[in-house]
């Protein structure tokens, strides 16, 4: 095993050194956080070099923390160094995005490509790394490597940052010696998910801002122009009045700033209460099954959940898997229980030698073209027709995001056109009196 010497911090603020073995970085990183330890830094020894005897300190105020780790030396201020703050600020602050991942991905395959061997390549990546934590974690990748691992085994402590379809697509490349095909298929996987991602951004994103920002100059058009309308007249003494709708509207407003609590509390017991179904089995899967037949958005989740499995499936079909291995480690890709239920029996039929397609035709939720082209592929070659299929679901997933496209526009251009009515009412009726000045007619002949 390698050998680390870590700089940690304790839940007081001691700072906690210590030099101890550990088969990867990751490895160390999760007994330093399952210690309540908060990691600042940890370097790698040079392999070769003995461990200096150091002998071990008595009485140690935070020896419950450290009971696994075999501490040797503990600074008890609580002054960090510049270096010190800005790693564990970094640490803390910093993410790793999507683009950090296509783009590792793809200097990889690129050097693989190039018959760069795995430590080779992972240095070079690891040099023009800018991403701070990302750069940690290719690292122990590295680290893990050169002690004699496979790079999936450490990537596996990682899964909040590489998904399980690629964390899978590299463990196959590596134990079948097809790393540079395994790495290929990983940069199309992740450039189609971010490319459907941002396809749904564009869509959500510029409808709900119009919408929110809408409703933000209704609101503070009731309360502030209207209360400042109202001093004009009554400064003038006019009898004349603001129309019944702005009145009820800014009573409304009124009493809901002095009663806040009121609407917040029910709120967040109506969230409350949903988030406690939801918690549970039932509650979850009920709320998965809403999601594929909800209106407008319906289709188009499935069609994206059921994409990802048969891009999984297929990606692991190539890479000389089962039907049923495949279903089993596709399934990983798919969050809703629904689909998941579905795969589960699927993958019981196939165990009994009943159809493995069965279960998805019977759900009501696949397109009978789907279920036929798998059906024919399973009579000819599965894998080839699985390929037309992923490019079929594409096309399909294309034309659902473009009638959304049109869909979603005039729904909330009819909810934007109804509380616009509602703020020209409201809001700007006032305002125009006010401009036209009739009300001073009324005030004048007072």
């Amino acid at each position: 095993m390698a050998v680390y010497i870590y700089k940690a911090m304790t839940k007081s603020g001691l700072i906690v050194r210590n030099r101890v073995e550990a088969p990867t970085k990751g490895t160390l990183i999760n007994m330093l956080k399952n210690n309540e330890l908060m990691p600042i830094s940890i370097d790698k020894m040079p392999y070769g070099k003995k461990k200096p005897r150091v002998k071990q300190k008595k009485n140690i105020e935070e020896r419950e923390y450290l009971k696994n780790l075999n501490t040797t030396s503990i600074e008890t201020t609580n002054r960090f160094s510049m270096r010190e703050k800005i790693t564990m600020y970094l640490a803390q602050s910093k993410r790793i995005t999507p683009r950090d991942l296509v783009v590792f991905t793809q200097n990889f395959y690129l050097l693989k490509k190039a018959n760069f061997n795995n430590i080779h390549a992972l240095r070079t990546i690891l040099d023009s790394t800018e991403n701070y934590i990302f750069k940690q974690i290719i690292e122990d990748i590295l680290a893990g490597v050169e002690a004699g691992e496979n790079m999936y085994t450490t990537m596996e402590y990682y899964e909040d940052v590489f998904p399980y379809i690629y964390i899978n697509m590299i463990k196959v490349g590596e134990l079948s010696g097809s790393l540079t095909n395994s790495l290929e298929q990983a940069v199309k996987y992740l450039d189609d998910n971010n490319a459907m991602n941002k396809k749904l951004r564009n869509i959500l994103i510029p409808n709900l801002i119009q919408f929110i920002l809408l409703i933000v100059m209704l609101v503070v058009g009731t309360l502030v122009a209207i209360p400042a309308i109202q001093g004009v007249y009554e400064e003038l003494g006019t009898k004349d009045t603001l129309p019944a709708i702005t009145l009820w509207f800014q009573g409304v407003m009124n009493v809901a700033i002095k009663f806040w609590y009121i609407p917040v509390i029910v709120l967040v017991g109506i969230a409350a209460a949903i988030i406690t179904y939801i918690s549970t089995p039932k509650g979850h899967y009920n709320f998965d099954y809403l999601k594929y037949k909800m209106p407008v958005f319906g289709e188009l989740i499935f069609a994206i959940d059921f994409s990802r499995l048969m891009k999984a499936m297929l990606l692991n079909l190539q890479n000389g898997m089962r039907i049923q291995e495949a279903l089993e480690v596709s399934k990983n890709v798919v969050k809703n229980r629904v689909m998941r239920s579905i795969i589960d029996v699927s993958s019981n039929n196939i165990l009994i030698g009943s159809s493995w397609i069965e279960p998805f035709e019977k759900s009501g939720l696949c397109k009978p073209m789907i279920t036929e082209m798998l059906k024919i592929g399973m009579r000819t070659d599965l894998t080839e027709m699985m390929e037309k299929l992923v490019e079929y679901m594409q096309i399909d997933i294309d034309d659902i995001m473009t009638k959304v496209m049109k869909a979603l526009p005039q729904i909330v251009y009819a909810i934007v056109g109804v509380v616009l009515i509602f703020f020209v009412i409201v809001v700007l009726v006032p305002c125009v009196q006010v401009y036209m000045g009739n009300f001073l007619f009324s005030a004048y002949l007072e």
